[in-house]
């Protein structure tokens, strides 16, 4: 009962802040985004050849890392893998990806929630501040839900 409260609380003052604060904040928030997404893009050739230039001159030291990668992932998956596919796991997986990328439905494609993914990014194309404001509200939301409760939320 006392996690449902804060979780009403905490929605309340996050749409109270984005009224208070309202477009404009939203607005640099989503120029800060696009700016920093653009980058990527427009970059992109410039982070492959910044890859390309540092497996080129180290080459030694990525296959070390992929030889050392494969034993110790096969370690972690047979010792961990139960806790790896707990819901325990996932809900933090899709927290952080609620906060950094959920302004692109990241989350929800995460959990298999197709559809919800895509109304985030037609969100996204049409008012982005509001996609924004929704996936810090999923992020509470997550955060406050108990492991069955969020098992029962993905189906």
């Amino acid at each position: 009962m006392l996690q449902r409260a804060i979780l009403v609380v905490a929605i309340f003052l996050a749409i109270l802040l984005a009224l208070t604060f309202g477009h404009a904040l939203l607005s640099q928030a989503y120029v800060w985004v696009a700016r920093l997404t653009g980058w990527v893009i427009h970059n992109f050739s410039d982070v492959y050849w910044g890859l390309h230039h540092y497996i080129s001159t180290h080459t030694t030291k990525v296959l070390l890392a992929i030889a050392l990668t494969v034993p110790v992932s096969w370690w972690v998956f047979r010792n961990r893998g139960q806790e790896l596919r707990s819901a325990s796991s996932n809900r933090k997986v899709a927290i952080v990806l609620a906060i950094c990328l959920g302004w692109l439905g990241a989350h929800h494609f995460y959990l298999g929630q197709i559809g919800r993914g895509v109304v985030y990014l037609l969100i996204l194309w049409f008012f982005p501040p509001l996609v924004i404001v929704l996936s810090l509200i999923d992020a509470i939301r997550y955060f406050f839900m108990s492991d069955e409760q969020f098992a029962v939320s993905r189906v």
